[in-house]
């Protein structure tokens, strides 16, 4: 069964993204920032893509 997300197509707000800034500097995986974040993986992804911001396992 999916898991359900309750961010499902909010925009991100200027506070996710230094948080998804810092964890992805810490080298943290993408599936540990997601959850930390409470978003789906797809949509982190996009996001550090769109921001320039390299994770771990995405390098």
């Amino acid at each position: 069964m999916a898991e359900s997300f309750t961010r499902h197509r909010q925009a991100w707000k200027g506070e996710e993204v230094a948080k998804l800034r810092a964890l992805a500097a810490k080298g943290k995986g993408l599936k540990e920032i997601a959850k930390a974040l409470n978003r789906s993986e797809e949509s982190t992804k996009d996001r550090a893509k769109e921001d320039g911001i390299g994770i771990a396992k995405l390098r």
